[in-house]
């Protein structure tokens, strides 16, 4: 699933080849679809009276599981990491093969062997709304870090450190407060007039 195209494959009763359809990113396409799926197996003399669909966690969320179910589909979503990888060798990667590793997945699940993969939780709407205040904290938290940690690597290169623990916020010392000293760097005169202004030494 991407932002702008879904990959569907299916299993389907009384179809012996194993249908694989690229859609644009519609979840109304994607209901016409099984509806198709299931008169194609119709008419072969199968009545299909249960649609199963999962789909891998990821940006998309579980708003189409819960579109779906709303409608009468049996909608699941794929813990991404409960899902095994052979790393005997290198495996290719591609949309094709992503897609029937995940419909193997899933069947053995379905066939109650717990082993293939584990289900995410579904939540509504405002457990969703609830959890992302602390999402958003999370997401502006690890933001600062990364920007201080930039601005510290750029004094670094100059051999400047903060005296000041610019992720904590917290002084060193108060006399030290928001000046700079040189590491491994010739003490040149600007810099000994500015220590004597504020009555700092090198370290």
């Amino acid at each position: 699933m991407s932002q702008s195209k879904w990959l569907v494959a299916a299993v389907v009763p009384g179809v012996k080849r194993q249908p694989l359809k690229k859609l644009q990113a519609d979840e109304e396409a994607l209901l016409k679809l099984l509806y198709r799926w299931r008169t194609e197996a119709g008419q072969t003399g199968r009545e299909i009276k249960r649609v199963v669909v999962a789909y891998e966690a990821g940006r998309d969320g579980f708003w189409l599981a819960r579109w779906l179910r709303t409608r009468g589909v049996e909608a699941y979503v794929i813990h991404p990491a409960s899902i095994a990888v052979s790393r005997e060798h290198r495996r290719a990667k591609t949309d094709r093969l992503d897609t029937e590793l995940l419909m193997r997945a899933f069947l053995g699940w379905l066939r109650g062997e717990k082993r293939h993969c584990s289900m995410v939780a579904i939540p509504t709407i405002e457990e969703e709304d609830a959890r992302r205040p602390n999402r958003e904290r999370q997401n502006l938290v690890t933001e600062q870090t990364r920007i201080i940690n930039q601005i510290k690597a750029i004094f670094a290169r100059f051999g400047l450190h903060p005296a000041i623990d610019l992720v904590g916020g917290h002084r060193r010392t108060a006399e030290a407060a928001g000046h700079f000293y040189r590491r491994g760097v010739p003490d040149y005169p600007d810099d000994r007039r500015q220590r004597r202004k504020h009555k700092t030494r090198p370290c």
